[in-house]
């Protein structure tokens, strides 16, 4: 059977709404059009120089092992002289059933039914050991924690028969072709391609004034990198392995829909290897552990934060996020129109940004922003649409933040973080006197109950925030607004030549 350390692929793209896959027709992805991809292949042996001076190909992680299961990709089903898909003959009449809706249906089914139809056939032990469907029963079932064993298959059955004995290899099964069961493989164990790291076009400042800040990025609402803002922060030198699982001890964290201590988390991400690995993205750790939120402090430039008058009825805004590499987020706009800060203390993370009046390329808002359509990895948003953006008009900011840097997201911007080894931060969303307006402009949506996030009162959060506002900082909302609406009528005044010429005419005319 052909190698897989030089991949070819043609491009694919699957879709997840509120957080769960939404299927989609696997695409390919130009600057202009989008057309229905042909099966992935593997690249014969003689073509990989070729193919590497191209720079076409993928690179696996010098970890990756072969597939469990021995799943390949469908254009590998070319290369057999006997054009026989144990895929086909496993399923028999549920064969002309695309790969995603047998997932969907056998995701209905509990884990001892998923056990009992996988000694059906091959192609049922493949489908039925795919590993997303016994992370889901997990999750689901494990709300308190789980102590990974190496697979999702392992970890769930440890959770209810400790001592029922479960391989811990797969069963290879000959001539098996399937693009989607493959994918799920390939994203978690491609590298970051190098051209995907290199561009860096962020504005970098260190030692910047307040005023500056706001004057050159704040206001315009535009990104920027700020170093040397963590030198005091005693988290900088303490927040490693040891120290957290010390402080943290039996406290659990949230991990997705779960609760996890620090300790079993640590020794999940260890072994891990899956397209979207889970992220600990806790907004309650600094209650949790007081002495995690002494350990930092917020830089001078994002100490203005008004949603503060809300007291403890003001919606999450701090989080402590740690992750293998691989984890992050994929594109999304922060809550309720604010801005946020980043600050990375252990690791790095390569970060993509577009501006509020650019979607991504295979993001798919909807017209209410509610739900976001998007690939389900984000390994996969680069295999497939990142070279895209070469050529657009409007480019992204990008970057890689190291630990000891602050990344500063203005509200509105789309962004997407992938983490590229390990890593460790803190974030924090905020309002100032910047987005005030906007903020309150979103809280009074006519959807604001489905749009707006982090609260228990998302009916009320408007009026309550409006209220406290006008409390504590009497006439700010109006001179704002005023502000606010000056600026429009400046951006929407026309030029002086646009003033004295008569378009229509092509000539002067005067209008004073």
């Amino acid at each position: 059977m052909l190698g897989s350390k030089s991949l070819l692929f043609k491009q694919k793209k699957r879709k997840r709404k509120n957080g769960k896959i939404k299927k989609s027709k696997r695409i390919s992805v130009s600057a202009k059009e989008e057309t229905v991809a042909e099966p992935y292949q593997i690249a014969p042996e003689e073509e990989e120089e070729e193919e590497e001076e191209e720079d076409e190909g993928f690179s696996l992680k010098s970890s990756a092992q072969s597939d469990s299961y021995g799943v390949q990709p469908l254009g590998n089903l070319y290369f057999n002289p006997s054009s026989h898909n144990s895929r086909n003959t496993g399923l028999g009449n549920l064969q002309t059933l695309t790969d995603e809706l047998v997932l969907d249906i056998l995701g209905l089914l509990e884990g001892t039914h998923l056990g009992i139809l996988s000694t059906v056939s091959k192609g049922f032990y493949i489908f039925c050991n795919h590993e997303p469907l016994w992370r889901n029963l997990v999750l689901e079932t494990c709300k308190g924690g789980f102590l990974f064993k190496g697979c999702w298959r392992s970890t769930f059955v440890s959770a209810y028969r400790p001592s029922f004995p479960v391989l811990s290899f797969g069963l290879k099964v000959r001539d098996f072709y399937s693009d989607y069961l493959f994918q799920s493989w390939l994203c978690a164990n491609l590298e970051m391609k190098p051209e995907w790291l290199e561009r860096d076009n962020i504005v970098r400042r260190k030692g910047i004034s307040l005023d500056e800040f706001v004057m050159d990025f704040e206001e315009p609402n535009k990104p920027v990198l700020l170093e040397g803002c963590l030198e005091n922060w005693p988290g900088l030198e303490k927040w490693n392995r040891d120290y957290l699982v010390e402080k943290c001890g039996d406290v659990k964290f949230s991990v997705g829909p779960v609760e996890m201590k620090l300790e079993d988390y640590f020794k999940y991400s260890d072994q891990v290897r899956e397209e979207r690995p889970l992220y600990l993205f806790d907004p309650k750790f600094a209650e949790k552990i007081p002495q995690l939120g002494k350990d930092y402090d917020v830089p001078m430039y994002f100490n203005e934060d008004l949603f503060s008058v809300l007291g403890n009825e003001r919606p999450d805004y701090r989080w402590i996020i740690i992750g293998p590499a691989g984890s992050g987020s994929s594109f999304h706009i922060d809550p309720n129109s604010t801005s946020a800060w980043n600050a990375i203390i252990k690791g790095s993370k390569k970060w993509i940004l577009f501006p509020p009046d650019v979607v991504p390329p295979g993001v798919h808002p909807s017209p209410d922003g509610a739900e976001v359509a998007s690939p389900v990895s984000i390994i996969e948003w680069f295999m497939n649409f990142y070279n895209a953006t070469k050529n657009w008009k409007k480019r992204p900011i990008e970057c890689v933040c190291k630990a000891g840097e602050v990344i500063f997201v203005p509200n509105g911007w789309w962004h997407l973080v992938i983490n590229l080894e390990d890593s460790i931060a803190i974030t924090q969303n905020f309002v100032s006197r910047r987005n005030l307006v906007n903020v309150l402009e979103f809280l009074k949506k006519p959807n604001a109950c489905t749009l707006v996030s982090g609260t228990n009162d998302r009916v009320n959060l408007h009026d309550k925030f409006k209220n406290a506002i006008e409390a504590h900082l009497p006439g700010t909302i109006d001179e704002l607004t005023l502000k606010a609406e000056e600026k429009k009528a400046q951006q929407n005044k026309p030029s002086f030549w646009d003033s004295v010429t008569d378009s229509n005419a092509g000539a002067f005319r005067f209008s004073f």
